[in-house]
């Protein structure tokens, strides 16, 4: 069963999604939030597996709870799929590299967020990827003082470097594996050698990185 928690500022918003995914049999809604500061503190005390984080909220808007929650290492981190009115968003950008694992427009189908939440919840894929692609990159873009420098992916061998490419480029465990020629198993094995060497959380902060170091360039 995955547990979710949903904060949004907007009643009408929570109630709708919270309707939706009560009624999936391996989903539980477990509270809601008004507010970042409410999604922290609930967050905290119901243990959910994913937060629907909406990004524009009062008290604390959704990137500083997102920083909060996935900051803190002595606790137990849950996975934060970020929710958004529009698709080109610097909250957006901002929340992926403080290490949400995706994002969702709030006008999506609601096939496309229930699957959103198991997407999330099994940390296997980045959501959406052409779209999240596109906002990566135009952030990666921009001047950024604070940009990780290329060496950063010295630590990698060449194969190691390949998936990374094309986890950037937005293909899944299988498309890289017939891309590659090898078994899915071995491109998992790969991945979870990626993540771990460069300190990465998840495939999202792994994209973030590529666009930043200039392994993958904007509009490739």
């Amino acid at each position: 069963m995955i547990k979710v928690l949903i904060a949004d500022d907007q009643a009408m918003v929570r109630q709708g999604f919270g309707a939706l995914l009560a009624a999936q049999p391996d989903l539980l809604v477990v509270g809601d939030a008004a507010d970042g500061a409410q999604a922290v503190a609930a967050t905290r005390r119901l243990d959910p597996d994913v937060v629907l984080m909406d990004v524009r909220m009062p008290v604390m808007d959704g990137l500083e709870a997102t920083r909060k929650l996935l900051g803190d290492r002595s606790a137990q981190r849950p996975r934060v799929l970020i929710l958004t009115t529009f698709d080109l968003d610097d909250y957006v950008y901002e929340a992926l590299r403080a290490g949400a694992s995706g994002f969702l427009l709030k006008d999506a189908p609601a096939a496309d967020l229930v699957q959103a939440v198991r997407v999330v919840a099994a940390g296997d894929a980045l959501l959406a990827p052409a779209v999240t692609r596109r906002l990566i990159a135009e952030f990666a873009a921009r001047p950024d003082r604070r940009r990780p420098r290329p060496t950063d992916l010295a630590g990698l061998t060449p194969r190691e470097t390949e998936v990374l490419r094309l986890i950037a480029r937005g293909r899944n465990n299988a498309e890289i594996a017939g891309d590659l020629v090898v078994a899915e198993q071995t491109v998992k094995t790969h991945v979870g050698r990626i993540l771990g060497k460069l300190g990465l959380r998840d495939r999202a902060q792994a994209v973030v990185l590529a666009y930043e170091t200039g392994l993958v360039a904007a509009g490739e």
